[in-house]
C-alpha cells in the first residue's frame, strides 16, 4: 500500500475519498429520487444504511488523516477551511438524521436490516424538530460545498497545479 506523501495521497486516503464520494452520490440520488416521485421513498432504508456507513467511514478517515498529518500534501488556509467545512457537514448530516430517528419514537435505526440504535419509547420533540429542520438543509449545503470542491480541483488542475493527480495517486 502506498502511503501519503507531500505530493500525493496514499492508497488508504484515496480509498476513503472515493468510496465516500460514491456513497454521497448515492445519498444524493436517493434524496432527489423520492423528492421527485414519492414512490421512491422505498429507498429510505438504503439511504439510512448508507448514511450510517458514511458516518463510520468519516470517523475512520479522520483518524487516518490525523495519523498522517505530517505526510499529507500541504494546502493554504482556504483549502483547510473548505475541507474542515466538508468534514463538519459530513458529520452533522447523519447525526441530525440519527437524532430525528431516535426522537421520533418510530423505532430504532436499522442498518441493512440490523438495528444499531434504539428508538425512544415516546416522541422527543426537540430531537425530531432539530432533525426535521436541519438534516435536509445541511445535506444540500454539503452537496453545494462538494460541487465547489470538485470545481476548484478542476480549476487548479487546468492551471497546471496537478491537484487531481494527488487524489488519483500520481506523483
Amino acid at each position: 500500500m502506498k502511503p501519503d506523501t507531500s505530493n500525493a495521497y496514499g492508497s488508504i486516503s484515496r480509498f476513503f475519498h472515493w468510496i465516500m464520494a460514491a456513497g454521497f452520490l448515492l445519498m444524493l440520488f436517493t434524496a432527489v429520487a423520492w423528492t421527485l416521485n414519492e414512490d421512491y421513498f422505498s429507498l429510505i432504508d438504503l439511504h439510512k444504511s448508507v448514511g450510517f456507513v458514511l458516518l463510520v467511514l468519516l470517523v475512520l478517515r479522520l483518524l487516518w488523516a490525523l495519523g498522517n498529518l505530517s505526510r499529507r500534501p500541504a494546502g493554504n488556509l482556504l483549502v483547510k477551511l473548505g475541507h474542515a467545512a466538508l468534514y463538519v457537514l459530513m458529520a452533522a448530516v447523519p447525526l441530525t438524521a440519527m437524532l430525528r430517528q431516535h426522537g421520533s419514537a418510530r423505532g430504532g435505526l436499522k442498518v441493512f436490516g440490523v438495528e444499531i440504535m434504539n428508538g425512544a419509547p415516546e416522541k422527543i420533540e426537540w430531537m425530531t424538530r432539530l432533525g426535521n429542520e436541519w438534516h435536509a438543509p445541511l445535506a444540500w449545503a454539503l452537496f453545494v460545498l462538494a460541487a465547489g470542491h470538485i470545481l476548484m480541483a478542476v480549476v487548479h488542475q487546468l492551471k497546471g497545479e496537478k491537484i487531481l493527480n494527488r487524489m488519483l495517486g500520481r506523483d
